[in-house]
C-alpha cells in the first residue's frame, strides 16, 4: 500500500515537472576554436530550444543589422554579419541554431558576455565563452599568407593618403615651417639692410647739434678754468654742423676761410656774425692763451645756438589749402570789402 502511494506521488511531481520544464527557453553558446590568431575568423554556435508557438529575438541581432558589426569586449572582438540559422524541431520544442562570425585584431584573452534572448516578458542568457587572441609572429623572410588585402575606406578623402605621422604631428611641422620661413626672411633682411629690426633713422644735423650743445652746457668746463678744452669743443661742434647742414667741409678750414664760406652761402650770410664772434674768442684762447670773461663764454654759446637754432630746416609748407580754409579766406575777404564800400558810402555823405 505505501509502495502504491510513493509511486503516485513521484507521478503527479513528473506532471508537474515536466510542463514547465518543456516551456522553458534554453540558450546555449560555443565557440568552435577557443583560441584564435589575430585577424582571422571563427564562428560562434548560438542554440535556442524553446517552445514551438513562442517568438523571441535577439537584441544583438538589430545592433548587427545597423552597422553589421558588434564590438564587444571594448570593441576588441567584433561579431559580425551575416548570421546564419538553422531550424528544426523536435518533439514539440523548436531548436534554432544560429552561426556568427567571430573576429579580433587586438591579441589577448577575452571572456566573451551572455547573449540575450526575449521572449515575450522573459529574457533568457546564453553562457559565457572564453576567447584567446594570439598575435601573429612576423618574420621578413616568412611570407604572410591567407590574409584579404587593406580594404578601401568607405568614403575616401583626400588625407587618406597623408601618413599618420602627418595628421599626429601637424602643429610641429607647422611651427617648424613657421620657424624656417621667419629665419630666412630675417636673413634676408639683415643681409639687404645689414639688421634684422631695421635701421633707427639718423639724427638730422640739427638735432645732433642742439644735443652736443646740452653736453657741453653740462659740462661745465669754463666754469672749472678750462676755457681752451670748451672753445674746441664748441668749435667743433659748428663745424660738425656746417658740414652735415651746408656740406662746409669746416673742419679742414681755418677761421677765415669758414666766414669766406659763409659768405658765399646765402643761407648763412645773414648769420655769419654769430660764427664770427666765436672763431675771434676761440682764436684768443687757443693762440693768444687770453682768459675770456664770464660774459665772453655765455655770449658764445649763445651766438652757437642761435645760428644753429636759425639755419634750421624749415618744414615744407602745404602748397594747397583745406577748402575751410578757402573758405574762411572767402568769407574774410567778402566781409573787408563790405566795410571798404560802408566807408566809402559815409564819406560821400559827408
Amino acid at each position: 500500500m505505501l509502495q502504491k502511494k510513493t509511486i503516485l506521488a513521484l507521478t503527479l511531481v513528473l506532471m508537474a515537472v515536466l510542463p514547465l520544464s518543456a516551456s522553458r527557453t534554453l540558450v546555449t553558446a560555443r565557440l568552435d576554436s577557443a583560441i584564435l590568431m589575430m585577424g582571422r575568423m571563427t564562428h560562434m554556435r548560438v542554440s535556442v530550444d524553446q517552445n514551438k508557438d513562442a517568438k523571441g529575438v535577439f537584441p544583438l541581432f538589430y545592433q548587427m543589422k545597423e552597422n553589421g558589426i558588434v564590438g564587444v569586449c571594448g570593441d576588441s572582438v567584433e561579431l559580425r554579419a551575416p548570421v546564419k540559422s538553422d531550424t528544426s524541431e523536435k518533439g514539440g520544442m523548436l531548436h534554432i541554431e544560429y552561426t556568427i562570425p567571430v573576429q579580433a585584431f587586438d591579441s589577448g584573452y577575452y571572456q566573451l558576455p551572455e547573449i540575450a534572448f526575449v521572449v515575450g516578458r522573459d529574457t533568457a542568457f546564453s553562457n559565457k565563452l572564453a576567447l584567446k587572441v594570439v598575435p601573429v609572429v612576423v618574420d621578413a623572410n616568412t611570407p604572410i599568407d591567407d590574409y584579404a588585402n587593406v580594404a578601401d575606406p568607405e568614403d575616401k578623402s583626400i588625407f587618406d593618403a597623408v601618413p599618420d605621422w602627418v595628421l599626429d604631428y601637424w602643429w610641429v611641422i607647422l611651427l617648424v615651417v613657421v620657424a624656417v620661413a621667419a629665419f630666412l626672411y630675417a636673413w634676408m633682411k639683415y643681409k639687404k639692410e645689414g639688421s634684422i629690426l631695421g635701421k633707427k633713422p639718423e639724427p638730422t644735423p640739427y638735432e645732433v647739434a642742439v644735443s652736443a650743445l646740452r653736453e657741453l652746457k653740462d659740462k661745465k668746463l669754463w666754469e672749472q678754468g678750462m676755457e681752451k678744452e670748451y672753445f674746441t669743443e664748441l668749435t667743433d661742434v659748428l663745424r660738425v654742423y656746417l658740414f652735415g647742414r651746408f656740406g662746409i667741409n669746416a673742419m679742414e678750414m681755418t677761421s677765415r676761410q669758414i666766414l669766406g664760406a659763409l659768405k658765399n652761402n646765402k643761407e648763412t650770410r645773414d648769420k655769419r656774425d654769430y660764427i664770427r664772434q666765436i672763431l675771434n674768442m676761440a682764436d684768443f684762447v687757443k693762440f693768444a692763451k687770453v682768459r675770456p670773461l664770464p660774459d665772453d663764454n655765455i655770449a658764445s654759446f649763445e651766438n652757437a645756438l642761435k645760428f644753429v637754432e636759425e639755419t634750421k630746416p624749415l618744414p615744407p609748407a602745404d602748397d594747397e589749402q583745406s577748402p575751410e580754409t578757402n573758405q574762411n579766406q572767402n568769407d574774410n575777404s567778402k566781409k573787408k570789402n563790405k566795410k571798404k564800400t560802408e566807408r566809402k558810402e559815409v564819406s560821400r555823405d559827408v
